[in-house]
């Protein structure tokens, strides 16, 4: 069932970066709950709940907030939860009488993770935010993108889900961790705006060294040199190359057909465009899956650029079982891998409405207050 089996987890419902934590420790084994609003709130799109995939493998509940029967159920779940995580503006946990005063209070060893865009104080921390906010304000769009373009998004990956989500989870591990010796919790203040500052770091050292330069599409591997970029193919597909390694680009200029010409200077940046140009030429000179199987052996670090779709056939995410297909939908299986205790994912995702008293009665509330509850309005009709 998973490292984390036997580990409690309290998630208040919300989208993007905290349910993805909350699924990436279910995945792993953690008995994690989320608790949704009675009275959902407009999201402003709507996704069938088999799709949801950020809830898989969770329990449900569906509690009132703005009732003291339901805040005090919400409380009973804490009491017993080795993790709490919720993604709210600063404050409104407070607000709602669930903030991490009165769980510590009631549960010491309580690790309470916070997930914001700006994090829990600073002149910014209470405006709105989306991750390309997020990472335009910590230096990293302004780096991604062609040099003579505009930034490029790269998704929504690197604030809410490798800035947000897995710092947070990072966190949440390490702090548990501690909890286990110091029989004491504390707050995890995750902030996407700090994970996406923290990415960088190798780019900073990288640009005080003197060896980044400042406009993006002319490093390394922003795309700007010949050997860490994509190119296009005859058919209008891509093949990404990556043979940033001198022993790599030898083998890829030989399987290229290039070994014997004179090339512009590959460790020369002036000369990076002329390289580019040539490398695009031979390129599309034929299809992307023709170079695909032309570079399918060796170490040329010649790779098709795939949609989703066709990752999920491709023969290496096949091998190693990267995707599940259960109920009429394909996703993601749970990673990393674990040699003795691996991850899965339990189940579809569920509805609240439909799931709260089961999960209630799995967290041990006894039956007449489950009923006592539902009568009252705090929590979903059994």
């Amino acid at each position: 069932m998973g490292p984390l089996k036997g580990i409690r987890v309290v998630e208040m419902a919300g989208i993007g970066p905290a349910p993805f934590c909350g699924m990436l420790l279910a995945d792993m084994g953690a008995d994690v709950v989320s608790v949704d609003r009675l009275t959902p709130s407009d999201l402003g799109f709507a996704i069938e709940r088999r799709y949801d995939l950020l809830n898989r493998g969770k329990r449900a509940v569906a509690v009132n907030l703005k009732s003291p029967d339901g805040i005090e159920a919400v409380l009973q779940l804490v009491r017993s939860a080795d993790l709490l995580i919720e993604g709210f503006r600063p404050g409104v946990m407070e607000r709602l009488g669930l903030g991490p005063a009165p769980c510590l209070e009631i549960n010491q060893r309580l690790v309470y993770g916070r997930m914001t865009g700006w994090g829990q104080h600073g002149p910014m921390s209470q405006q709105a935010g989306h991750d390309i906010n997020y990472i335009a304000l910590a230096g990293v769009l302004d780096a991604i993108g062609p040099k003579a373009g505009a930034p490029v998004v790269p998704l929504n990956l690197i604030g809410d889900f490798a800035g947000g989500a897995m710092y947070l989870a990072m966190g949440l591990m390490a702090a548990l961790l501690e909890a286990k010796t110091s029989g004491q919790g504390q707050v995890i203040d995750a902030a996407m705006f700090d994970g996406a500052v923290n990415l960088m770091t190798m780019h900073h050292g990288y640009r005080q060294a003197g060896i980044w330069a400042p406009s993006r599409g002319s490093n390394l591997v922003d795309g700007g040199s010949p050997y860490y970029t994509t190119y296009r193919t005859q058919d209008g597909k891509y093949v990404a190359v990556g043979a940033v390694e001198l022993r790599f680009y030898r083998e890829l200029i030989e399987r290229l057909g290039l070994a014997g010409e004179s090339l512009p200077d590959r460790d020369d940046p002036t000369q990076w465009d002329a390289l580019h140009q040539r490398l695009a030429t031979v390129f599309e000179t034929r299809t992307r899956d023709d170079w695909a199987r032309h570079f399918a052996e060796g170490d040329a670090c010649v790779s098709p650029v795939l949609t989703m779709e066709e990752s999920m056939t491709h023969p290496h995410a096949l091998a190693r079982h990267n995707f599940l297909h259960a109920g009429g939908v394909a996703e993601p299986a749970p990673a990393p891998k674990f040699s003795r205790t691996p991850g899965q994912v339990r189940h579809a995702p569920v509805t609240p409405r439909t799931d709260t008293a089961g999960t209630l009665r799995h967290w041990g509330f006894a039956d007449d207050r489950i009923h006592a509850l539902a009568t009252v309005g705090a929590i979903a009709p059994v």
